[in-house]
């Protein structure tokens, strides 16, 4: 028994984990449900705690260019204080509310780009900690889904998404990164701008939704981005007419006074057409929805958000990013800070 323990305090033939997160995606603020499957080893062990973690792949820019790390961004415990015992089965149910504005990783079930993660620690009394790791997928809620569906249908097109760590100062962002969805102009506005880019920051009461212009410049005048923020609650969905509310968004977007500079540098945004202030500083007429929405789109193969990037080249690229992220976490781990 002495040898067990002391294999056990290294690692060999301690308890397992694994860690079976419910079927289907969940939504911002929605509740994440599974269970943690434990598996005594060759001793009887405590299991202190059972914690599970929600991580993200994240982008942060800095002097010397970009890098990429492994952020934890929402923790819940789960038990503990368990006696498992020699070769024992144990299971554990889980049911906890996700942070509102975690990232979107699928649009009509077709894959973004972004890696997120909920990963297990196992406490054990004795033993090095056991972890699992399992990838997350989250689901745009309503309000979100109006939005990209009026601009699918306005004919912008997706063409990546990514995890930015940082604060976009004036808003009311909890996490310590946010994402960007980058979209190609609709025919209409390419000769204005060359990309436009959408923040959305969900809440219990509403969404803001952040959106950046890569405005093109003349023969005598340079590029600049311009920015403009707007709040639309969620009781708003149904009785809003979403294409013409989306295309007056765009239209006050391009229109607007922006700033010269790289993206990053403190800038301007209007708050529902209001006042100026900064944005993406980082810190180191009514009725209902119709027409062909975005869905439509995907499904068509027509223009729209998702049509063919996320469908072929970035759905590829994903599955590489998850098995380095899920692979590598360990080593990745320790630069988390």
């Amino acid at each position: 028994m002495v040898f067990k323990r002391l294999l056990g305090s290294l690692g060999i033939g301690g308890p397992t984990v694994d860690t079976v997160l419910d079927p289907g995606a969940v939504t911002p603020g929605g509740t994440l449900s599974g269970h943690v499957h434990l598996t005594g080893g060759n001793a009887d062990f405590t299991v202190e705690h059972i914690t599970l973690e929600l991580v993200a792949r994240v982008e942060a820019e800095h002097e010397d260019g970009e890098s990429e790390g492994v952020v934890a961004f929402h923790r819940f415990v789960a038990g503990g204080n368990l006696r498992l015992a020699e070769g024992e089965r144990h299971s554990v149910p889980f049911s906890f509310p996700i942070p509102w504005e975690t990232p979107l990783t699928e649009l009509y079930g077709q894959a973004l780009g972004i890696t997120l993660g909920v990963r297990t620690e196992l406490g054990v009394a004795g033993a090095k900690d056991k972890g699992d790791i399992d990838p997350l997928a989250v689901r745009p809620l309503p309000a979100q889904e109006s939005v990209l569906e009026a601009l699918g249908r306005l004919g912008f097109g997706f063409r990546s998404a990514d995890l930015e760590y940082g604060r976009i100062h004036g808003t009311g962002q909890q996490l310590p990164f946010y994402q960007e969805l980058e979209l190609t102009p609709a025919p209409q506005y390419a000769h204005r701008v060359d990309e436009i880019e959408v923040t959305f920051l969900a809440g219990p009461g509403a969404v803001e939704i952040v959106l950046e212009a890569d405005r093109r410049g003349g023969p005598f005048s340079a590029g600049h981005d311009a920015l403009t923020r707007f709040t639309v609650t969620h009781d708003q969905v149904d009785h809003t007419d979403w294409t013409a509310e989306v295309d007056s968004w765009i239209r006050r977007l391009v229109d607007a006074r922006g700033h010269h500079g790289s993206h990053g540098a403190p800038a301007g945004y209007g708050q529902d057409g209001g006042h100026y202030g900064e944005h993406h500083a980082p810190d180191h007429e009514h009725g209902r929805r119709s027409g062909p929405g975005l869905g439509t789109a995907v499904a068509a193969g027509a223009a729209g958000l998702a049509v063919g990037v996320v469908g072929g080249m970035v759905a590829a690229e994903v599955v590489d990013e998850v098995g380095d992220f899920f692979e590598g976490d360990d080593e990745e781990e320790g630069d988390e800070g």
